[in-house]
């Protein structure tokens, strides 16, 4: 059995995650802050009689769509990790050559 399966994988490539990928992220990003408008709108229409709360929520509702897009739009910033080495436990082969200087 591997004595190693509760380590973190070995990292062998520092390659950001695919376009596809981050453009479903960014879309799942843009629905979810959009899908706050509408809450906040029926809210404020429900509240119509206490008009400071009707007041703040259709206030809170205007500027969504402009942070939604400018999140959206907002790729992730590139990772500063460096790529995890695997290292050998162990020891190196070595030339026949090496075996009889050492001796």
């Amino acid at each position: 059995m591997n004595s190693h399966r509760g380590e973190q994988p070995v990292l062998i490539t520092s390659a950001a995650p695919s376009y596809q990928d981050q453009l479903t992220a960014r879309r799942r990003r843009y629905a979810l802050i959009m899908s706050m408008r509408i809450p906040c709108i029926v809210l404020a229409v429900l509240f119509a009689q206490v008009w400071w709360l009707a007041l703040g929520l259709i206030l809170l509702s205007v500027p969504l769509p402009w942070m939604a897009v400018l999140i959206a739009n907002d790729r992730p910033p590139r990772k500063a990790e460096k790529p995890q080495k695997m290292t050998p436990s162990r020891r190196a082969l070595t030339t026949a050559a090496e075996n009889r200087s050492s001796r």
